[in-house]
Formats: C-alpha cells, sequence, structure tokens
C-alpha cells in the first residue's frame, strides 16, 4: 500500500489536464511528458516490450511465466485530468484514520469537504483519504487507475510465485475530451479482452453505457431596427427559445437518473442574425437513442414549417454506443471480474455508467472492455477524493483476475 501510495501522490502532481482546442494528440504536451516517465518506469520494474507512440499511447508486457496457452488479458487506464478544472499543481493531502468529521479543505478560502453535502464521507470511516486543497482536482480520474495497473505489474514481476498469462497494460491520452480510443491500435495491443480501471466507488463494475450524440441546432435571423421591424425582424434567439420549450421538460440530466436518457442542452450563443445551440444526447436503449434523434429532427421540421424553409437546421453526430451489445456475447469477462471482487473481499456494484468510457468505443473496436472501480469519488472537482484502501483493492481485483485468467483457483 505504501508503494501505491507514493505513485499515487507522485502522479497527481503532473499537470496532465486534456484540452478540446488544440486538435492535438495527445491534445496538451503534459500529457506526453507523463507518459514518457510511466515509460521509464514500466522498464525499471521489468516490464518487456515498452513503446510510447507519437500520439501519447503507451503500452507495455507483462509475460507469462506459465506453459498452459491462456487467453491475453489487458488493462488500461487514462493519463488525462478533465479540462473543465484546474489539475495544475495539484497538492494533494492524506486524512489518516478518517473520523467522521467534516475535511477542511482550504482554510483561509473556507472550502470544506462536508459531510451532509457528501454523505459518502461516513462510509470511508477508518480509511486513508486523499484530498485536495480545494483549489485544483485531485486527478484520481484516472491516475489511481495508472497507479493501480503498475503497482499489479512489479508485484507480478517481484513475486513469481504467482502465476499469469501475458498480459498487456496500455495508458492512454485524452479520454477526458472523448479522443482516448481515437488512435489506440487493437491489433499491436493483441488483448482478446480488457478491463479499464476507470470507475469510482470500490465495487463498481460497468458493463453498460449510454449511446451518445452530440446535436448543433442553428436558427438564422433577420435584423432590422427594433423601431421599424414589424412583420421584418426575425428574432433568432426567440426561435431558438420557441424550440426549446418543444423538448421534452423533464428529460434533462437534473431530472433523470438510472436508464432514463435525456436532451442535454450544453451551450446557448447568438444574436438576433443567429442562435446557435448545442446538446447532447443519451440513452441506453439503441432505439429510443435513434428516436431521441428523430425527434430533433422533427422539432427543426415544425420550426421550419412555422418560419420559412431553412431557417433552421441540425447537424447529428455519433459519439459512441453501448458497449453492452458487444459485452453480453462474452459475458464470462464480466464474471470473471466480479467474482474477483469477491474473492479479495470487494462487494461488486454492477450499474450502467450514466456517461461513456474508452471501453465502449474499445468494444467496438473488437476489444471487448468492460470497467472496474478505481477508487474515486467527485471527479473533476475540488471536492475529489480517494480512500487508499479502496486503491489498494483495485490493485488486488487486477492480481486476481491475471491469477483466474490463467486458471488459477
Amino acid at each position: 500500500m505504501e508503494r501505491l501510495t507514493e505513485r499515487f501522490l507522485r502522479y497527481v502532481k503532473e499537470n496532465t489536464q486534456s484540452d478540446t482546442n488544440t486538435g492535438l494528440t495527445p491534445s496538451t504536451p503534459g500529457q506526453y511528458v507523463f507518459s514518457e516517465s510511466l515509460a521509464e518506469e514500466l522498464k525499471e520494474i521489468g516490464m518487456q516490450d515498452v513503446e510510447l507512440d507519437e500520439n501519447g499511447y503507451l503500452m507495455a508486457t507483462l509475460p507469462s511465466n506459465i506453459e498452459e496457452d491462456v487467453p491475453v488479458v489487458g488493462f488500461i487506464a487514462h493519463v488525462d485530468t478533465s479540462p473543465d478544472f484546474s489539475g495544475k499543481h495539484v497538492n494533494p493531502r492524506i486524512v489518516s484514520s478518517y473520523g467522521g468529521e467534516d475535511i477542511v479543505l482550504n482554510e483561509d478560502e473556507d472550502i470544506v469537504l462536508g459531510t451532509k453535502e457528501f454523505p459518502e464521507l461516513k462510509r470511508y470511516v477508518g480509511n486513508d483519504l486523499i484530498v485536495t486543497n480545494g483549489k485544483t482536482l485531485l486527478g484520481a480520474d484516472d491516475k489511481a487507475g495508472v497507479a493501480e495497473i503498475i503497482t499489479a505489474m512489479e508485484i507480478l514481476l517481484q513475486k513469481p510465485e504467482m502465476k499469469h498469462g501475458k498480459v498487456r497494460v496500455c495508458f492512454t491520452p485524452d479520454e477526458e475530451i472523448g479522443a482516448g480510443a481515437d488512435y489506440f491500435n487493437v491489433e499491436k495491443f493483441g488483448a482478446e479482452f480488457a478491463y479499464t480501471l476507470d470507475g469510482g466507488e470500490i465495487g463498481e463494475l460497468e458493463y453498460e453505457n449510454f449511446n451518445a450524440a452530440g446535436a448543433k441546432v442553428t436558427f438564422k435571423g433577420q435584423n432590422v431596427h427594433p423601431g421599424y421591424a414589424k412583420h421584418k425582424m426575425r428574432n433568432s434567439i426567440r426561435i431558438a427559445n420557441q424550440f426549446l420549450t418543444m423538448l421534452p421538460r423533464h428529460e434533462t440530466p437534473e431530472h433523470t437518473d438510472g436508464y432514463e436518457g435525456f436532451y442535454h442542452l450544453m451551450s446557448f450563443n447568438g444574436d438576433v442574425e443567429k442562435t446557435e445551440l448545442q446538446f447532447i444526447i443519451r440513452d441506453f436503449d439503441r432505439s429510443r437513442f435513434e428516436d431521441r434523434k428523430k425527434e430533433m429532427e422533427h422539432l427543426v421540421r415544425k420550426i421550419n414549417n412555422e418560419f420559412g424553409e431553412g431557417i433552421a437546421s441540425v447537424e447529428l453526430n455519433n459519439q459512441y454506443y453501448n458497449m453492452r451489445e458487444k459485452i453480453e456475447p462474452v459475458m464470462h469477462i464480466v464474471d470473471v471480474a466480479e467474482q474477483a471482487m469477491k474473492d479479495v473481499g470487494v462487494t461488486p456494484i454492477i450499474r450502467p455508467i450514466r456517461g461513456g468510457t474508452d471501453g465502449s468505443r474499445l468494444s467496438f473496436m473488437g476489444l471487448p472492455t468492460p470497467n472496474i472501480f478505481a477508487g474515486g469519488h467527485n471527479f473533476h472537482g475540488r471536492f475529489e477524493f480517494v480512500p487508499i484502501q479502496s486503491m489498494q483493492k483495485a490493485t488486488e481485483v487486477v492480481l486476481r483476475i491475471t491469477e483466474m485468467v490463467a486458471g488459477q483457483k
């Protein structure tokens, strides 16, 4: 646990925020610099075939130490942190043997991680929690996953009595901006199946995620001096607002959970002449997902019927699909992860991801990839924390999976 903790504390101090605006892969130089240091660390612990490509994908091999021919399993985590909150100058600290009280993150600015707002804290009484100083995110998403995978590989290399087949690991860039699988070479990776360690609280095991699309709806207006605008002005902002009122009122993120889908308005920008709305569309069920996209097109047609052809237009872009349809034919890989958790004393929490994961895209690229917990809470903000004991259990799950795949009881 000490080695795991040291790794994580070192990793989170590296600034690896991704950026949607650069058009590069990786999107920020800090990610590549961090992956270079990880490559050296993998070599130092004895991993083989360590290779960092020009796009920032770092792959390595743990050779088999058994004679039997068993499936090659992979473990994957991403090195970037969210672009939505500062990941620069992360200054973590450990709250040892947490007692159940509110945690003051920053006394000067009165920033408190409180049990009323974050009641899940109470579940970790007695654990050692790593928290922020209230000014940055922590980076457990997903540097906890990186630390857990590398620590598990180091243990396997140091303990030859732990039998395992060939294991492949990969650390990817830009997951937080939806580009983590863009240049992932599945054939080169060479695993039969894999697991991302990118989940939240201890016990999470996920093989379902949203079907996802983006939508840009554009409205054309016509500006005329407001004093002489009758029957001449066409205010695109008002037309856009009318469009919004036509969408189902309660099918939004703030009104949905579980398997419920939604339309989410991400931005509203415009003036009288032109207004653009950016949406994301989400649903677990493929047919309902397709219906949601059709509904957007239908409402655009209704706007054009009222205001004139070409006044409104929509651009739809599919982003990813529910990996369940690719995982169900190989459900034994979920069963392995579930049993591995039970074997190390973790109660599995199997539930859908109300979001996406690299695993969803990788599954459709031919690499079935469920998602396993990394242990953190409140990702992408100042109130992020991770129990060290949860990271330890994630590491143990990786070790147990490698044993089970190799046929070890």
